[in-house]
């Protein structure tokens, strides 16, 4: 166990300042729950991010509508039932948010940085462009986590929401 523990304050410390805040797993021994995220940000580092599940309509709907801050290293997580094209808007979120989508495989396919508060333009998931405009979920961070992180589209998100079968990185 201290074991463990010193290997994964090693590796946090290897990943530097920009993985302070948000939780540093090494990648081949990350294990799922539904309520935690994991994007691997190498082949041996993954980040992880506690999250709250919007899985259903109701859920979907309020999101982080009236929440006064969010945690770096913390999230609400949207799954739909089926991969889908989706856009969001930022009516009653009083905090700026990045919004990363991933398609069904859990591959990171479009970031939007800094949702303003309150702005009701649609933000899509899919950027100009994009061939597959299918979205299975939504990570919702604080807004300019995603930056800080590093995060990029290609990136693979592991969650038990995603089918084992096909995810690009499945759950263990």
């Amino acid at each position: 166990m201290w074991r463990n523990s010193l290997a994964a304050l090693l590796i946090a410390l290897a990943a530097g300042p920009a993985a302070a805040q948000a939780p540093v797993t090494p990648a081949p021994v990350a294990v799922c729950a539904s309520d935690v995220a994991l994007i691997r940000v190498a082949p041996d580092r993954a980040l992880s991010f506690a999250v709250e599940l919007a899985d259903t309509a109701e859920s979907r709907a309020r999101g982080l509508m009236f929440r006064r801050d969010l945690p770096a290293g913390q999230g609400m997580l949207f799954i739909y039932p089926e991969p889908q094209p989706v856009s969001f808007w930022m009516r009653n979120t009083l905090i700026p948010l990045d919004m990363v989508f991933a398609d069904a495989q859990g591959v990171i396919r479009h970031i939007h940085a800094n949702a303003r508060p309150l702005d009701e333009t649609p933000v899509p998931g899919a950027a100009v462009g994009d061939p597959d405009r299918d979205r299975l979920m939504v990570l919702e961070i604080a807004g300019g986590e995603a930056a800080r992180l590093g995060l990029e589209p290609g990136m693979v998100l592991a969650h038990p929401g995603l089918d084992p079968e096909t995810a690009a990185w499945p759950c263990g």
